[in-house]
């Protein structure tokens, strides 16, 4: 349709519609800016003048219900602006929940339970919603509704799986079921269980949960993998250690660090990475040890260890392995070194010892005067209890001065020839 403005009159009358237009809509964007500035201020005198600007706003009521909630606790008039809120706007799950944090304040538990309803019908697929409805189900004592909604919980967010693990196993007393139905197929959040069980000393539990783990064959995290190994290990539990660092083989890549039945020691030529966990080889700090993998001196391998002394009281040199073995077992022990400029009264010595009676089962002859590699041997049969021995290279005698360059390579242990133990 074509508007014909050949008068003056109508062109004035057009212009006089199109400025009254833009007037108003100029108006209104004021009225909402200025309304929107008060409610930026979060002060009462504020919010209650861009709720008499902008009646209509529901985010101002709810703004409010927030100021009453926090910054001038009073559940009534809290519960009066969310209710307000709800009003002009029922279809924000975060107002349905804020009002129902008032009633709860006020003891009102069926305010609260319809509150808590409307919200899960407005937003069930939200988070927030899920937790205060599992919370609400779990004060009333519906504990399958209350898992349910942690289930959701634990599937969206993982982060929360500390808090939301710790109400599901208090509501239901059955891990199993737990684990089951509640915890969703993601490996932080059986991280986050692990971790939960480990503080809880729950060992039989733990082996459940790793299980499950290993059985989504996901790509799993070293350290998490090298925590639940220090736990086992802790509470004596070798045999599954083993499974665990088997079963992480190919999840964590550790398949270079596997023991075999020709030697049981990890990494013995040092031509992998040094992990510091599990059954890799563990070394801590100290101002008087340097530990360094060095490439230009090798006896079987690519690499060796350089341990740099320097200390005028050492009881080790702070490397150490983890090895699993048989009780009443016969076994072989060998390594190399060199020395450069080593002082000091005695020497270093490697030592093999039960990691939870520390009785000692080999030790060998001082790692001193060899400028080219020398070899040292030996062998020893295991008690009737040992299941876990720790290499250790210790200062012989101990807390003496020490100082000078030690490499270490070809380390090796393995049953004796005519043992029948893998």
């Amino acid at each position: 349709m074509q508007i014909n403005l050949a008068s003056p009159g109508r062109r004035i009358a057009l212009l006089t519609v199109c400025l009254l237009a833009a007037a108003v809509y100029v108006g209104f964007a004021t009225l909402e800016f200025v309304a929107t500035f008060y409610a930026d201020r979060a002060d009462l005198a504020s919010l209650q003048r861009s709720i008499r600007l902008q009646p209509g706003n529901a985010d101002y009521r709810y703004r409010l219900g927030r100021f009453f909630t926090i910054l001038s606790p009073s559940a009534d008039q809290a519960a009066s602006a969310y209710r307000a809120a709800v009003g002009l706007n029922p279809h924000q799950a975060r107002y349905w929940l804020e009002l129902a944090s008032a009633y709860e304040l006020l003891d009102d538990s069926a305010a609260q339970q319809a509150s808590i309803q409307e919200a899960i019908v407005t937003g069930p697929k939200i988070p927030d919603v899920a937790w205060q409805a599992a919370n609400f189900y779990v004060l009333r004592g519906e504990n399958e509704k209350a898992l349910q909604e942690l289930k959701f919980v634990l599937e969206a967010t993982p982060n929360a799986a500390p808090a939301a693990l710790q109400l599901a196993m208090r509501v239901s007393p059955d891990f199993d079921s737990v684990l089951r139905d509640v915890v969703p197929p993601n490996p932080r959040v059986y991280y986050s269980l692990l971790e939960l069980l480990e503080s809880r000393n729950n060992l039989e539990a733990s082996k459940k949960t790793w299980a499950q783990l290993a059985g989504l064959q996901q790509p799993l995290e070293r350290n998490k993998v090298f925590e639940y190994v220090r736990f086992l290990l802790t509470n004596r539990d070798v045999e599954q250690a083993q499974t665990v660092w088997r079963q992480a083989a190919d999840l964590a890549g550790l398949s270079a660090y596997q023991p075999s039945r020709n030697n049981l020691i990890v990494n013995s030529d040092f031509d992998q990475q040094v992990l510091n966990g599990g059954f890799d080889w563990i070394y801590s700090k100290s101002p008087d040890v340097h530990l360094a993998i060095d490439p230009t001196q090798n006896f079987s391998g690519h690499r060796s260890l350089l341990v740099s002394f320097n200390a005028r009281s050492l009881e080790d040199a702070g490397i150490r392995q983890l090895v699993p073995v048989e009780p009443n077992t016969a076994y072989e022990f060998s390594a190399h070194y060199k020395t450069k400029n080593l002082e000091g009264a005695g020497g270093p010595q490697f030592a093999l010892q039960d990691l939870y009676s520390g009785a000692t089962y080999f030790s060998s002859d001082d790692l001193v005067d060899a400028e080219n590699w020398k070899q040292v041997s030996g062998t020893f049969t295991t008690g009737a209890d040992t299941r876990l021995l720790v290499l250790r290279v210790l200062r012989v005698p101990p807390k003496n001065a020490i100082k000078g360059n030690l490499w270490i390579d070809g380390v090796s242990l393995k049953p004796a020839s005519g043992e029948g133990h893998s």
